[in-house]
Parts: C-alpha cells; sequence; structure tokens
C-alpha cells in the first residue's frame, strides 16, 4: 500500500522551538544512558520477571523506538554507538528455543510475557531500520524469526489461546503482539507470519467480546467495551491498522477509522489524552471535568504517545487533516507537558516516598490537581534501582512530532506541524520556515526546488479563525480543517504566509469551562498567580478582553484575561504548568466557573488587545 505521506531523510529538519527543546531533552537525559540500557537488558538474563509476572522486559522495545525516532530527528554517534551495543548485547541473550524473555521457560506464556516478547520485537524493528551494518541487520532480523517463530509454534488454534496468556485485562496485552508481527510479515514476506496475524484478528483482541465486531457495529462505545484499558486496546488498533497496510483489507481501515472517531468523540479529553478512571476509558469526554481524589491516577502518559502514534499512522495512510490536528493537540499539551524538564523528584505510590526524578510524569491532572502524583509501570530491579513504562515509551512522542512535521507526499512535500527553523527536502531544496505560536502566523521561503512542477502541501488546522494565505504578496484561498495543496514550478525566494487567527475558544463540559488558543489549552498555575485557582471568572458584560505577554520559560502562549471586577486572571500553555510539583503552591487546572458571557450567554465576544 502506497502511503500518502513517508518522512524525510535523516536530520533533514532542523528546529529551534519547543519540539526541538523536548526531544533534545530526551536525547541528553535519558537516551544516552548507557548504564540505563544495561540494566534493561540485563533482566532478560535474570529472567526476573517471571517472580512477579513483571513488565519490566518492556522497557528495552519502547525506550529502542524512542530513541530510533529520535535518532532520525537528530542524528546523534554516541547514540547510535549506544543503541548497537544494546541490540547486540539483547541478541546475546537468545536462548536455543529462540526465545528473547525476561521469563523463565517454566514459567512463561503468562502475565506480561507476550507484552515483553512484543516489546523486544518493536524495539528491533525499529533498530533494524536505521541500522548501518549489513551484517548487524542480518543477525538481528535472524533473530527476530526464531523469536516469532517459538511464539508460532506454541500459539494458535490446537495450543496456547493467545488470549490465555494474560489473566489481565481480557488479554488485550497479549493480543498487541499483532502490530510487530505484521511489520514482520513486511519486512519478510514470509506467510506463517501474515497467517499468524489472522489468528489474532480471529482472537477479536480479548475475552468477552470481538473487539472488531463490537467496533463495526457501533453500539457501545469505549467504555463499555469488555476491557477498558486505553493503551493497550489503542496499541492492538494499531496492529489493525498495520494488517491493512500490508494486506489492503478495507474492512480493517474502516474498523480503525470508527474505533479512532469514537476514542476521539468519546474518550480524547481536552489536552489531547484519555483514560481519566485509573488509566481506563471511563467516558473522558464527560468525566474529565469531575472533580477527583487526590488518589486518583489519570491521562497516563503512555495513552498520550500510543494515540499519537495511531494518528500519525492514519495520517501517513490517509492524508486526512483532522489526524494532524488530534496528533498536534496531544504533543503542545498532554506530551510535552509531561515532560519532566526540570528534574523532580517524584512519588512512588509503591514505596510510599519521593525517588529521583524520572525523564517523564506519567499522569496528567486537568482539575486543581499536582503533577508527580505516582510513576506508571513502576518496577524495581534485582541489581538495585527502578524504572516506568511512561519514562521509556515518551521519547517515542517527543521523538515522532518534530520527525513528522514535514513529510515526503506523492507529489511533493507536506507542512503538518510548525516550528520555525529549516526544512532540508533535498540536497539543493530547502524550505526556511518562522512560525510565531501566538500571533498564529506561518511564513515558508523557499529556495533551490527543481524547475519542474512541485506540490506542497500546508495543514490549515480546524483551530484556524478565518485563516487567509498569500503566495508572494498575491492572496491564496484556504480553508480551516484541510491542506492547502499547491503544485507549481517554484521560484527561488518564493514566500507562503499563513495567518490563522487563533482565537480565544471556550470549551464547556459539565458546567466547567476549559479555554483553548488555538491548539494550546490555557491553564492556571497556582505558582505562577497568586489566590485562588478556582475561583469563579466574572467576565465584562461588554465582552471579555485578553492581552498578551511576554512567555516566561518553558513557556509557549502567555496572556491576562480581564474580568469584570479589575483583577486579571493568568493563563499559559498546559505544558508550562505544574512543571515545579513539589513547590509549596503546585496546583494547576484547566477547568473552573466562568460566569455568562465566555459561554455565549448574553453574546458577548472575547476580543484580543496589544499589551
Amino acid at each position: 500500500m502506497e502511503r500518502m505521506f513517508s518522512t524525510l531523510e535523516n536530520g533533514s529538519q532542523k528546529y529551534i522551538g519547543t519540539a526541538d527543546l523536548y526531544a533534545r531533552f530526551l536525547l541528553d537525559n535519558q537516551l544516552k544512558d548507557r548504564a540505563l540500557w544495561q540494566k534493561f537488558v540485563k533482566v532478560f538474563s535474570t529472567r526476573e520477571d517471571g517472580a512477579d509476572n513483571g513488565w519490566r522486559g518492556e522497557y528495552f522495545g519502547k525506550m529502542m523506538r524512542g530513541a530510533s525516532i529520535t535518532y532520525r530527528y537528530l542524528p546523534d554517534e554516541e547514540l547510535y554507538s549506544i543503541m548497537e551495543e544494546t541490540v547486540r548485547a539483547l541478541l546475546a541473550t537468545q536462548d536455543e528455543l529462540g526465545r528473547i524473555t525476561t521469563y523463565p521457560t517454566e514459567h512463561e506464556l503468562c502475565g506480561w510475557d507476550l507484552w515483553v516478547r512484543k516489546y523486544v520485537l518493536v524495539g528491533c524493528l525499529y533498530f533494524y531500520d536505521i541500522c548501518r551494518d549489513n551484517a548487524l541487520k542480518e543477525s538481528i532480523l535472524t533473530a527476530m524469526q526464531k523469536h516469532a517463530d517459538y511464539l508460532i509454534a506454541n500459539l494458535g488454534e490446537d495450543k496456547t489461546d493467545i488470549l490465555a496468556t494474560s489473566d489481565l485485562w481480557g488479554g488485550i496485552n497479549s493480543s498487541s503482539l499483532l502490530e510487530p508481527i505484521v511489520e514482520l510479515y513486511k519486512l519478510t514476506n514470509e506467510e506463517r507470519y501474515l497467517t499468524f496475524a489472522k489468528y489474532i484478528l480471529s482472537r477479536g483482541g480479548c475475552t468477552g467480546g470481538n473487539l472488531l465486531d463490537i467496533v463495526e457495529k457501533g453500539e457501545l462505545l469505549p467504555h463499555e467495551f469488555p476491557t477498558t484499558k486505553a493503551y493497550e486496546m489503542i496499541s492492538f488498533f494499531e496492529g489493525v491498522l498495520a494488517y491493512y497496510e500490508a494486506t489492503g483489507e478495507e474492512r480493517m481501515l474502516s474498523i480503525v477509522r470508527r474505533f479512532a472517531d469514537l476514542v476521539w468523540e468519546n474518550e480524547i479529553t481536552v489536552i489531547g489524552c484519555a483514560g481519566c478512571k485509573s488509566e481506563q476509558f471511563n467516558h473522558s469526554a464527560i468525566m474529565q471535568a469531575e472533580p477527583v481524589s487526590d488518589k486518583v491516577i489519570m491521562q497516563e502518559t503512555c495513552v498520550t504517545v500510543t494515540w499519537m502514534r495511531l494518528m500519525e499512522r492514519l495520517l501517513s495512510d490517509l492524508g486526512e487533516a483532522k489526524y494532524a490536528d488530534r496528533m498536534e493537540l496531544s504533543a503542545l499539551n498532554a506530551l510535552h507537558g509531561a515532560v519532566n524538564l526540570y528534574h523532580i523528584k517524584q512519588y512512588c505510590k509503591e514505596e510510599r516516598r519521593l525517588v529521583d526524578a524520572l525523564p517523564f510524569d506519567s499522569y496528567s491532572p486537568l482539575l486543581h490537581h499536582a503533577r508527580g502524583v505516582g510513576i506508571g509501570g513502576y518496577k524495581t530491579f534485582a541489581d538495585g534501582g527502578y524504572y516506568g513504562c511512561c519514562a521509556c515509551i515518551g521519547a517515542a512522542g517527543t521523538g515522532l512530532y518534530p520527525l513528522s512535521a514535514a513529510t515526503r507526499s506523492k507529489k511533493g512535500y507536506a507542512i503538518h506541524f510548525f516550528e520555525s527553523g529549516t526544512i532540508h527536502l533535498t540536497d539543493s531544496a530547502v524550505i526556511e520556515e518562522i512560525y510565531s505560536p501566538a500571533a498564529g502566523t506561518l511564513s515558508l521561503l523557499l529556495s533551490g526546488f527543481p524547475k519542474t512542477p512541485v506540490a506542497l502541501s500546508v495543514r490549515v488546522p480546524s483551530w484556524s479563525n478565518d485563516p487567509s494565505c498569500t503566495l508572494d504578496g498575491e492572496a491564496v484561498d484556504v480553508t480551516a480543517g484541510s491542506y492547502l495543496t499547491l503544485e507549481r514550478v517554484w521560484n527561488d525566494g518564493a514566500r507562503l504566509t499563513l495567518s490563522f487567527h487563533p482565537a480565544l475558544t471556550p470549551i464547556r463540559v459539565n458546567k466547567r469551562t476549559a479555554i483553548r488558543y488555538g491548539a494550546y489549552v490555557l491553564t492556571r498555575d497556582e505558582e505562577k498567580q497568586a489566590g485562588n485557582i478556582m475561583k469563579k471568572i466574572v467576565l465584562p458584560y461588554e465582552g471579555a478582553v485578553y492581552y498578551m505577554e511576554t512567555p516566561q520559560e518553558p513557556e509557549t502562549i502567555r496572556l491576562r484575561l480581564k474580568t469584570r471586577k479589575g483583577k486579571d486572571v493568568l493563563l499559559t500553555d498546559y505544558a508550562s504548568c505544574g512543571k515545579h510539583w513539589l513547590a509549596p503552591r503546585r496546583r494547576i487546572t484547566v477547568w473552573f466557573e466562568v460566569k455568562k458571557s465566555i459561554l455565549g450567554m448574553r453574546k458577548t465576544k472575547i476580543k484580543r488587545e496589544h499589551s
């Protein structure tokens, strides 16, 4: 299947904005930690997950995927060397049966064993894609096939049922093995892998009901499915989409599209994540504005990244702007908000104490809560130390967002996400990009394009408010929520300028209001402004007015909303809020009460004044 969009050459995009900041933070503060990688590989020799049905073995694959994606955006020789060393060490743990796992043979195919083996394939597949050593690539491929063939020999009809390999979440964690098995089929064209993928699909994803049929019938919402674990379920449907890519089976594409829309409409919150009840779907579109106790964990970073991955895959396959809109919302809010920029210690529920910082927070609060309240997927190691699932998966998101900001298209190139910097499309064709998030303006200066027609597509976000565009000063028609595509011979110095005109947009859920500015969710932060952040905002009857301020690090958007009583309310982008979660005043909120005018009850408008 030919995809609508495909990635550029490694290192083609050089940005200077927030996406680059977060990608580099992970590169420098996690991905080049050689000792950490060694710890992740050692558990495949000690088999220590067998003792507690653990998931330590997932850490390697999750972080190798994130490292490989980050490497494609930020080629770094030290990182590559560490990844190669780590993969070689992992391959050395493969036993005579072909198994690469953290479970011993006498206690296998249970708990999270298939989940671990899935992530072995995931990590190896992603490194294989960037590996520069042909002999090593051959070794990786051989090891992956032996690893997968052992599973095929032991799972299936008249063998162990894949849904019986885990007593958690109806076995959907095991069923998510589907995605790397399909990718292995794409790589090898070996029919046995496609046959095994068909078997996994035939089991429907989980016990209690066939998820494919359930989505197709459309009678249940995600929080009513037989299993409601958000992260694992999205992972399974990513495998269903991979199967469509490999076979062209339109039914599978239709099911994934339906699933994605169901989750978007019923579960994705205002910041672009889901799972407001202990990592599970719970009709978050409605429940997200409800108060929860300090002990409730919500909106797992693993969900954020996996949702982004599914959206990027649908975008690349189908070319529809709505998937880019959804991915952007998640990246700029939930994902970037979870990055632990200041190395703040985190509370560990299992040990009931603060522990040294991991690079990601695991959970994202919405209503008058603080960050750093738990470490998702926390496990200790036999030789000391600990890690968590969200900390491992995060780099796949911080790398994927800038990597997919600009891509090839069928007839040229496309700009999906906006960051200031330089995009090298070929050895000669270059786009200089200048983007102002506060002003909502994008300028593209083109040079070195061939003297033949080339199509350039630029996303016009759905949050645009009466967008406009000019090409070398001449007006061009654009429509919000779509791509502007121009195909022509581009002269050196051609300038394409778009104005998206972002505005404050109120979102109302259960008598509470959140406010977006473009793709950014605005947030009240106790540390930034004195007073009660839950106090009702009362706006002037004649109309609400706001004015922009210069952002303070690491803010992207900073503005003040005038109230009727004269005291301005400070609002800043969600990703910048709550970062100092051990401060005395550390709570943040995106949901608050706003009296009348902002909700349109008096038909007033929010307008902008210049500071």
